[in-house]
């Protein structure tokens, strides 16, 4: 192509990308100052404006030219709740990535939602961080619309539901390590097997739990309703939910906790109540924290490759963002979990 015939043609997609605005900003009823403020992320636009601006852009299939998609060196990570030893894991895995790649991380949190709010949404779209990862945590269909918009790719680590075919995500193979963990007590002889979940609105909290019944089935032990609870995935729950099983006269000889940290506060409740780990009481947890190694005793537990999930969702969401054709629109990947056996499991002793 000549000089002249690539001027010629830049001067037409340029004029093309102008005219579309100018019919956004004539069919929204706006000025074409105000399109620009909700394609910049700008927070001074009435959500009214804002939604019916982005509805057309949509509509138009709007998408910003790479000049004007300028990212900051950033990557943001975005918690439900940001508060244990679990989040702590995550964020070096993506902070391993982040800093080979010379970015920084910013972390949020959506204070226990499992959305974050539209606030959100409008500071990320103002930054422009080269990707968004959402750990547990999920976007609604504005949220992900206005990312996309803005070229902001987003992968969901962990999701909390099922994020849809077209959302890219990273996570364990929950439902076998609820499996192995269940597996691993009967193998040992138990058969009253206690349970705390998660939240039973997370997916993988089912998972785990019905890798838990399909263990119990598989081995021919009915699976008793009253010894499943489900908590909150924090130590308050473990201890509060274990003293309830514990108190049963017909207690369980073991329990799976939907993770480590419910694993400890089932520890407390049982020295509370004088029982031993693992001679009165078996315990397995799921996660494998550094703290499970340290507790007495080391606790037996599945472990979640927290770290290396996180790496691979900020590497993935680095990927979308460069575009690499190699790179598939929407991707699903599941990293193995597997047992750990420590000191807080044994055979049943006498019942």
């Amino acid at each position: 192509m000549t000089p002249p015939e690539r001027a010629q043609t830049q001067t037409a997609r340029r004029s093309t990308q102008t005219a579309t605005l100018a019919e956004i900003a004539r069919e929204a009823g706006v000025s074409a100052p105000t399109v620009s403020k909700v394609l910049n992320g700008r927070a001074d636009v009435a959500p009214a404006t804002r939604n019916r601006v982005e509805e057309l852009l949509r509509a138009h299939g709007y998408r910003r030219r790479r000049a004007e998609a300028t990212r900051s060196p950033l990557i943001d990570l975005v918690f439900h709740e940001l508060e244990s030893a679990w989040a702590l894991e995550v964020i070096r895995g993506v902070e391993n990535v982040a800093r080979d790649a010379g970015l920084s991380v910013v972390l949020s949190e959506s204070a226990g939602r499992l959305s974050p709010g539209r606030t959100w949404a409008d500071q990320v779209a103002a930054r422009r961080p080269h990707g968004v990862i959402l750990v547990l945590s999920e976007l609604d269909e504005s949220q992900r619309a206005l990312l996309t918009s803005r070229s902001i790719p987003f992968v969901v680590m962990d999701p909390a539901g099922d994020p849809g075919s077209d959302v890219p995500s990273i996570g364990a193979t929950n439902w076998q390590g609820g499996l192995a963990a269940t597996r691993h007590l009967v193998d040992l002889g138990h058969r009253r097997i206690g349970a705390i979940s998660g939240p039973s609105r997370m997916m993988c909290s089912r998972a785990r739990i019905d890798g838990y019944r399909a263990a119990l089935e598989t081995a021919g032990v009915p699976v008793d309703p009253s010894l499943i609870r489900d908590g909150d995935f924090h130590h308050e729950s473990g201890y509060r939910l274990g003293l309830e099983l514990l108190r049963r006269p017909d207690r369980p000889t073991a329990v799976f906790a939907g993770n480590d940290l419910q694993a400890l506060g089932l520890y407390e409740a049982a020295r509370e109540l004088g029982l031993r780990v693992p001679e009165d009481l078996s315990v397995v947890g799921f996660d494998d924290l550094p703290v499970a190694r340290w507790v007495g005793p080391p606790l037996t537990t599945v472990r979640q490759p927290l770290t290396e999930m996180a790496e691979a969702a900020a590497r993935l969401v680095l990927e979308l963002g460069r575009g690499d054709d190699a790179t598939p629109a929407a991707t699903r990947v599941e990293l193995a979990t597997s047992l750990v056996v420590r000191s807080s499991t044994a055979g049943p002793v006498g019942r």
